[in-house]
């Protein structure tokens, strides 16, 4: 096994490569349908709560939830696709990069919008960071 891939192991609480990359995919998947569904369900009262706009909240919560869905599809394979896994990777660097932009470029948030914006682009970086090595540490032990 590649040494980069200890510090991995030690997340996933695994050596498996596959066990790894199921297992961060599920980590996304929860917490993006999560979020998802709390942005559908409550989007009036946490757009008043991050000074984001409600419609803007209800669009993202439907779409996370269903992105979530996919994503936790894919962690319920037995093996991944891996176009399918760099895809999400791919997306979810777009969406932490996006969620910046959008929060310097457009949006006018309250202090907990302005707190909670970066903080969930650094976690959705983290997952597309996380994704990325297991996935090459698939490829390294084919």
């Amino acid at each position: 096994m590649a040494t980069s891939t200890y510090p991995l192991a030690t997340l996933a609480r695994t050596t498996d490569p596959t066990a790894m990359l199921r297992r961060f995919l599920a980590l996304d998947a929860v917490v993006t349908a999560g979020n998802g569904i709390a942005y559908a369900a409550a989007s009036g009262p946490l757009g008043d709560f991050l000074g984001v706009d409600s419609g803007l909240l209800l669009g993202l919560g439907v779409f996370l939830t269903l992105f979530g869905a996919g994503v936790g599809y894919l962690a319920s394979r037995k093996s991944p696709p891996k176009a399918a896994v760099q895809a999400v990777v791919e997306a979810n660097a777009v969406w932490a990069l996006a969620s910046v932009v959008a929060l310097v470029a457009w949006l006018s948030p309250s202090t907990a919008g302005a707190v909670w914006i970066p903080l969930q682009a650094v976690t959705v970086g983290g997952f597309a960071a996380l994704q990325y090595a297991a996935l090459r540490a698939l490829k390294v032990r084919r």
